[in-house]
């Protein structure tokens, strides 16, 4: 952490900012480092972590997006924080043995010129030196730090005893400012409660070296770079023995060392050197030193340590990186490390990048930037520490305890409040730049093993938000369709799944499917492996829905289970959607799919060929009208669809062509025509469902046609004003359209009845949804009329909605019930069988 800053730049920020804005810039920095480090340490301290430091953390915390935005976020980081010690570095040199300004040949010690090509060698050259150090590996610079740690310790405790020692001196400055050379007097006073009083407000001025003014911000900005190396031990964890043990007590030591010693100095600073010394001489700690060589010594291998320290952070992070296959073959080359398993590859590609930013010229040019880099990377260590602890994972156990959300959030608070009062600018560029990492990793990067905390917050939130959705609040208001569809095999259902899903209007959406085994003949639940083949099968052709497999002796038990526990509290399903039953040899639907044609992908693996049209049935007649009847009987709402494979929704609704495409609402029990109402419940779900897909962007083009059904003498006008108005009601826009069936009725059955048309009295309420008692007397020449006088009403829709009549209650029936369905909907194209037992519709608010 002891660094340029401690040497070159602490006399320039207590110069310009004065002694209190000094310390409340100690503060905040500290503040921010605080909160982060507390962060750094729990994260550390919870299970192992391996090369890369935070890059490290963060990726295993939050997921590769994040963790890879980031990590390249921290190399930059780390590169433009190396090049800006060296820079400093360069600035120490030239000073102590530069040619002076005006000055064509040097003399004595000075005989470095000066100009920015030559100090652009300089740099060069010293981070050739820091290069060799980190290509021989991290254990020399592990040496060479500690050797160095003990050099700083030594000039620091030079520096303070010459404050006290010193006598009073007049400093002469020699300031090439914008090229040209002026000579000025500054003066160190000793301790003068007269040069503190002149110390302690601000007094910004212009910086020397760059030749533009100072501000609070600016001057934030360059101090900020001497508290950024908590990072360090971090960015080697893969080279430290214990990481989980050290880096909490290095990390908080070295945090509260320099704290205390950044405070003392700008105290004694401010007592002895005037305002003139502090901000025209970066250099003047050498001036008033009882031994000015060893503080040269000092600045060279503070500087030299902390561009070695950020050039191996990001060598180890790039090496990370392309380990970790984030970023694909673009950092292949960085994988390459030596016999001894150092990185050489990744400090190489470092070492590159750092002598790019050498080309700025000017340390205090790139502080800025560096400084806006770190405490993004600072906020988001705070942020990977949030989601873990506000994820309440039993595995996030770290056994360091001092640090809770408050922290977290502070830390956050505290990185982009600076952030954005350095520069507005780079703030908001590095937060661009971070934002298309992010979207770059997201859709491109592979999937990875590492967990994602995303997952662990939704769960969290949606566990808290299920227990808040309480089913004694329901109101008809808000009621939405929540399906259940069963799926014998996704081949042949690749469209009703699709279709399912412009049904469901954001509710509740399940892929139901029963396998017929016994658990007790087997060795192991044989659902588990085809899990992954059903999840794919969603993502694939892009449906918003959940899967649900059960194991059962008959497909009716399975249906009856996954209808009792499908679903979770507030959310189960209230719709059973079955393909309909009859002798129609099944067609492999994914194969012609437009998510599969169009990626040329392979179809997903794990789903059985489609059974021959030869081969039995696994459930009969009987069974399936069983199933509709327990659906029933648990006040599902049912659909059965047929001939959907021949709806191509693509074509059909995106064809110019004029008219529009049209869906066909029939809401009318066309097997009961002495009950011909369409106000009752069924009649009303039958006429939301058609409402519902409508309301579907890909079925928006569509019009709805709703077909009354009137008889001779029944004042047919009257019933459709009534329609209309009801329609006006419910806020549905359909044409209505008046459909003459005096002959198909007198095909029916002859039974008393009420008026024609009219409604049904009251007690007849619940047998006007019911099949015919007396199921004999609807002939099957009636039910062929039916069809006819449907499929008549041109020109063919996209989709019909027919009403579906309740079972009969003597299972006898059931084969023949399912005949006369069978007939009904022959030949009519899409079709959608609906019998409905909620109440669905309000013409309320």
């Amino acid at each position: 952490m002891f660094s340029v800053v401690l040497f070159l730049r602490l006399g320039f920020v207590v110069g310009h900012a004065g002694l209190y804005q000094a310390l409340a810039m100690f503060a905040v920095a500290y503040f921010i480092i605080g909160m982060t480090v507390l962060s750094v340490c729990a994260i550390a301290t919870n299970g192992a972590l391996d090369a890369g430091g935070a890059y490290y953390m963060i990726s295993r915390a939050l997921g590769p997006e994040f963790g890879g935005s980031i990590g390249i976020m921290f190399f930059l980081a780390n590169v433009c924080g190396s090049a800006l010690y060296v820079l400093g570095l360069v600035e120490a040199v030239v000073d102590s043995f530069g040619i002076p300004p005006g000055q064509k040949v040097g003399s004595g010690i000075h005989v470095l010129p000066q100009s920015y090509w030559y100090e652009l060698l300089y740099g060069t050259i010293l981070l050739a030196l820091c290069l060799v150090v980190c290509l021989v590996g991290a254990s020399i610079y592990a040496k060479a730090t500690f050797l160095i740690f003990l050099i700083v310790a030594g000039v620091l405790g030079t520096i303070l005893v010459s404050f006290f020692a010193t006598r009073p001196l007049g400093v002469p400055i020699r300031m090439p400012h914008l090229n040209s050379s002026e000579t000025e007097n500054g003066s160190f006073t000793g301790f003068s409660l007269a040069t503190l009083r002149e110390n302690l407000g601000g007094g910004y001025g212009v910086d020397y070296t760059t030749g533009q003014m100072m501000s609070f911000s600016t001057v934030f900005a360059v101090m900020f770079n001497g508290c950024t190396g908590i990072m360090a031990g971090s960015n080697m964890s893969g080279d430290l023995k214990r990481p989980s043990y050290s880096i909490p007590r290095g990390t908080i030591s070295a945090v509260l060392f320099t704290y205390l010693v950044y405070n003392l100095l700008a105290f004694l600073m401010c007592a002895t050197c005037n305002r003139t010394l502090l901000q025209k001489d970066y250099g003047f700690l050498r001036d008033i030193s009882i031994f000015p060589p060893l503080v040269t010594v000092g600045i060279y291998a503070a500087t030299l340590s902390a561009a070695m320290s950020n050039l191996i952070g990001a060598s180890r992070i790039l090496y990370a990186l392309a380990r970790d296959d984030l970023f694909g073959r673009a950092l292949a080359l960085a994988k390459k490390t030596s016999a001894s398993g150092n990185p050489v590859m990744a400090v190489i590609l470092s070492w590159l990048v750092v002598q790019l930013v050498l080309f700025s010229g000017k340390l205090n040019t790139i502080a800025g930037v560096v400084t806006t880099f770190f405490l993004l990377v600072y906020a988001t260590v705070n942020l990977a520490c949030l989601a873990l602890e506000w994820a309440s994972a039993p595995n996030f156990r770290p056994t360091f305890r001092y640090f809770t959300w408050h922290t977290c959030l502070l830390g956050i608070a505290g990185c982009c409040v600076m952030m954005f009062l350095i520069s507005p600018v780079s703030a908001s560029a590095s937060l661009g730049f971070l934002l298309i990492l992010l979207l770059a990793l997201h859709y491109l990067s592979p999937s990875s093993t590492w967990g994602y905390i995303s997952q662990a917050l939704i769960f969290h939130q949606v566990r808290k938000y299920l227990l808040m959705l309480d089913v004694r609040k329901d109101h008809v208001k808000f009621w939405r369709p929540q399906m259940l569809l069963m799926v014998q095999n996704p081949r042949g259902s690749a469209r009703l799944i699709d279709f399912v899903n412009d049904l469901k209007k954001s509710g509740l959406y399940v892929l139901g499917h029963v396998e017929l085994q016994d658990l007790d003949t087997l060795p192991s639940d044989p659902l588990q492996p085809q899990q992954d083949s059903w999840l794919s099968l969603v993502d694939k052709l892009n449906v918003k829905a959940f899967i649900s497999l059960t194991l059962a002796p008959s497909v009716r038990h399975g249906v009856r289970q996954l209808l009792f526990t499908s679903g979770l509290g507030g959310m189960r399903p209230n719709t059973l959607v079955l393909g309909f039953y009859d002798d129609a040899a099944p067609q492999d639907s994914l194969a012609q799919h437009p998510a599969f044609t169009s990626t040329r992908e392979e179809l997903p693996l794990g789903f059985p060929p489609l059974r021959a049209a030869a081969a039995p049935k696994l459930l009969s007649p009987r069974e399936y009208v069983g199933i509709v009847a327990d659906a029933l009987k648990m006040l599902r709402n049912v659909l059965l669809v047929r001939h959907l494979e021949s709806l191509d929704k693509v074509w059909e609704l995106r064809r110019a062509a004029s008219p529009p495409p049209s869906i066909h609402v029939w809401p009318v029990n066309l097997l009961r025509p002495d009950s011909a109402r369409y106000a009752d419940t069924c009649s009303l779900f039958l006429l939301q469902m058609a409402c519902v897909l409508n309301m579907a962007r890909a079925w928006r083009r569509a019009r709805l046609r709703l077909f009354l059904c009137v008889e001779a003498g029944a004042m047919p006008h009257a019933q459709e004003d009534k329609l209309r108005q009801l329609l006006k009601d419910l806020r549905i826009q359909a044409q209505i359209q008046l459909v003459p069936w005096d002959g198909v009725v007198s095909l029916h059955w002859q039974a008393p009845r009420g008026p024609p048309g009219g409604p049904a009295p009251a007690e007849e309420e619940e047998e006007a949804v019911n099949f015919p008692p007396n199921t004999t007397q609807v002939s099957d020449e009636y039910v062929c009329a039916a069809n006819k006088m449907v499929l008549e009403q041109g020109p063919a829709p996209a989709v019909r909605f027919l009403y579906l009549p309740r079972p009969p209650a003597d299972t006898g029936l059931y084969p023949l019930y399912l005949r006369q369905l069978e007939l009904l909907t022959r030949d009519l194209g899409p079709t959608v069988l609906v019998h409905g037992v909620s109440a669905v519709t309000s013409t309320q608010l």
